[in-house]
């Protein structure tokens, strides 16, 4: 069996994008709520400056969106590539 490529990326970036989006509104309507989680996300998504305002949700939403598929689509091409090396030569001939 083999994964999509496509599709696990697109997935993957959906929900990881989904995520980061509601987490960022409800910051906006809660201000306390994952503050510190926003924060640090900030340290590794360049540009993105933390919990500001609805720009800011945008910006995050957007890395979390090319993370996700970045992650889906490495996850996927890896895992088709050590199925095809570890089921041996009978199994490959077959796919």
């Amino acid at each position: 069996m083999t994964l999509s490529i496509k599709g696990l990326a697109l997935t993957a970036g959906i929900l990881w994008g989904a995520c980061y989006f509601l987490v960022g509104l409800a910051n906006l309507i809660w201000p306390s709520y994952a503050d510190a989680f926003l924060t640090w996300t900030a340290s590794f998504y360049p540009g993105y400056n933390g919990p500001t305002g609805f720009g800011s949700v945008i910006v995050v939403t957007l890395y979390a969106l090319v993370d996700g598929l970045v992650a889906g689509a490495v996850f996927a091409w890896l895992y088709n590539w050590l199925c095809s090396k570890l089921a041996g030569p009978s199994h490959a001939a077959a796919m």
